[in-house]
């Protein structure tokens, strides 16, 4: 045996998957599905019979959950479709800094610089001007497949 240590390069995450696999069959409209390499919410599914040979087809329309881009997929509903892991998280909002960047304040007190601010302009909006007044805001991060994106908004009173 060799008595060198072994140094392993960490890379902060436990090594799970970004994605699981779920029968396209079991798929619901308001679940999320990976089509295109692209973290989806389902918004319509419709499912074809199938014919004297093969299987039955799903047809998932879905929209992007990070840019809102319409994206469609046809599975045979025995087969496995990815499904992203898909986590909301609630922060407080510090700081914005001139070149679009929030600072935000975790759970246990550090804080988070690496999210820009959201490109939909009625939040952008709601968020800029809520902490002009100077008021409290929470803002719902959503996480999934390696992206972050701030989607809601909420006001929890003046400071």
């Amino acid at each position: 045996m060799s008595d060198e240590e072994h140094h392993f390069e960490s890379k902060a995450d436990a090594g799970a998957s970004k994605t699981y696999p779920q029968q396209a069959g079991t798929i619901r409209k308001n679940g999320y599905i990976v089509i295109k390499a692209r973290p989806c919410k389902v918004v319509e599914v419709s499912t074809s019979k199938t014919g004297k040979h093969g299987h039955a087809k799903c047809h998932f329309v879905a929209i992007d959950i990070f840019n809102g881009k319409k994206l469609e997929d046809i599975v045979p509903s025995s087969h496995n479709c990815d499904i992203p892991h898909v986590t909301r998280t609630d922060y407080q909002l510090i700081d914005i800094s001139e070149d679009g960047f929030v600072s935000l304040l975790t759970e246990n007190g550090s804080t988070k610089d690496d999210l820009r601010l959201p490109t939909d302009e009625s939040l952008l909006t709601q968020i800029k001007d809520g902490f002009g007044e100077g008021k409290d805001l929470v803002v719902t991060v959503m996480s999934a497949m390696g992206e972050e994106q701030i989607c809601a908004l909420k006001d929890i009173g003046p400071r």
